[in-house]
Order: structure tokens, then sequence, then C-alpha cells
């Protein structure tokens, strides 16, 4: 067993569910964030339990041949995606193994009849810019500026970033403009600790086949204060057929709450899985990947 603050080395052979690597010391499992299967690392266990830990990595002693620049700055921060360090080739290698591991193993289905059924992992040609729904958690920086991003990792700590990469471009544009509004107005974000404040999320969808833009702001509150200034910016933008806000005045993780009221528009937009037309309002369940839902349908 090995004991919080040891300092160990260990080769990754295996990602967790959580897209922390995974290695073994003399038989005692680690959990590494940001290490990939086929890295060497040096790592400081952080935690240790009877039979597993987790651990820090401190210094990749050897990079795996898989492992590659991460597109986003704030990778290793952020707690919205994981395994960037990875090239895409091989992460679709892992998720195919992955699932065929738990058909065998949970499902308890024989390798052969597996074999014989299961059909090739199909990736993306761009895996990047494929979301067409976020929501962005509102917060306020040292100098009680709004700000907006992701939460870092098991945290409500606000990572700064206008713009994810597995998002439309124009959330950066909205977000702004919101940001924009907010400080114009004084309106103040939602503060968890004190339950005090306005501004929640934002939600933004798209329709990728029709170009159409909704945003819905989820408010601790029963009314939108200078919701026409709200409107009146973000109809600036291209394609904003949607402007609603939703009252979520509950002390819970929970983003929506059931009451959405439409300052613009019809309510909904409209998108296509194939030539069927779908509505989407800001409570709709919408698979986030049109793209790949068209060909998984």
């Amino acid at each position: 067993m090995l004991n919080k603050n040891d300092v160990v080395t260990v080769e990754i052979t295996d990602i967790g569910v959580g897209g922390e690597g995974i290695g073994r010391v003399d038989g005692y499992t680690l959990f590494i964030k940001d290490a990939i299967i086929g890295d060497v690392v040096e790592a400081k266990v952080m935690k240790a339990k009877k039979n597993y830990g987790y651990a820090r990595m401190m210094e990749i002693i050897h990079p795996s041949a898989d492992r590659v620049e991460p597109k986003c700055a704030f990778a290793r921060k952020c707690g919205g995606c994981q395994i960037q360090e990875m090239s895409y080739e091989r992460q679709l290698a892992f998720k195919e193994q992955k699932i065929r591991g738990n058909l065998e193993r949970i499902g308890g289905f024989d390798r052969g009849k597996i074999d014989a059924v299961m059909e090739p992992v199909e990736g993306m040609d761009e895996p990047f810019r494929y979301r067409n729904k976020a929501q962005f958690p509102f917060g306020t920086d040292k100098e009680g500026n709004p700000v907006t991003g992701f939460y870092a990792g098991r945290t409500h700590c606000i990572i700064e970033n206008d713009d994810c990469l597995l998002g439309i471009q124009e959330n950066r544009e909205i977000l702004a403009a919101v940001k924009q509004i907010m400080t114009q107005y004084g309106i103040k974000p939602y503060q968890e600790e004190s339950h005090t404040g306005l501004i929640r999320h934002v939600l933004i969808r798209k329709g990728f086949r029709t170009g159409e833009l909704m945003v819905c702001f989820v408010v601790n509150g029963r009314k939108l204060p200078y919701s026409e200034g709200f409107v009146e910016r973000l109809l600036e933008i291209p394609g904003m057929t949607s402007i609603s806000y939703n009252v979520n005045m509950e002390k819970t993780n929970v983003i929506l709450g059931r009451e959405v009221v439409n300052l613009y528009g019809p309510g909904y937009i409209t998108d296509y899985i194939g030539n069927v037309k779908y509505r989407i309002s800001p409570l709709s369940f919408y698979q986030v990947n049109p793209v790949q839902t068209e060909r998984l349908y």
C-alpha cells in the first residue's frame, strides 16, 4: 500500500470512467488525472485508500506515442471534457475496446459472438465544434465583473472561457453580449453560497441545418430586469430566433426550473435529423451531436 505524499513512477495502462489514467505500483492501483495510456509518469499520491489511491501527475518521464497537444488551452483545468491529450484515433480504439470489455465482462457475452456482430466505431470527420447545446454558469471575478465558462473538475469554481472548442462559434459573441448588458445595467451573477444574484446560467442552442439560435437565461427570480436591453442586443446576432428566461429559485445543482417565460420569437427553434423536422424548446431533450446522431439513426 502507498501512503499520502509518496512519489512514484508508474506506467499508465488504462483509463477510468472519468478520463483519469490508471496505473499500478506493486499491485496498488493509482488514478492519475491528465495521464493517458502509454505514458510513464512521476506522480505524487494525494489520497490513499486500502487498495487504490489518487495521485497528481508531476512529470511525464516518457510520453505515450499517442500523446498530442490539446487544442484547448484550458484542457487540464476545465472539467468539461477529458483525454484531449490522446490522439483521436487512439480515443476511438480505446472506446471500442471499452465497449467490448464491458459486453464480455459485465454482460457475459461470448467474445466470438461480440466479434461476429459488433461493427467498428465510426468517428467524426471533425471532432470539434459539434455540440449544438451549451449551458454556461455565471459568476464573478475578483473585481466583481461577470464571468462565465465551465467548472473545474469536481468543483464549482468557474474556469473562465467564452469559447469552448466543442461548442458553436456563436457562443463567444452571445456570451460577450450578455456580459455587456449585465455590466451596463448592474445585473449580478448568481452566488451559490449566499443564494443571491440573478443570472445563474445561460443556455444556448443552435439548429445546425437551419442556423436558428436560441438563448435562455436561467434566473434566480421571477423576472429578468432590462429584458428589452438583452433582446435588443441579442437580435444583432445573425440567426437569433428564440429568447426566453427560465425561473429557478431553488438551492439546487439542477440547472433548469420548470417555468419558461418567452421574450422573443416562437419559444423554440427547429432543426432536422434526416428529413424529420424537430421543434426544440429550452426544456426539450435533443441529441447534442446532430452529425453523429444522423449517422447513428
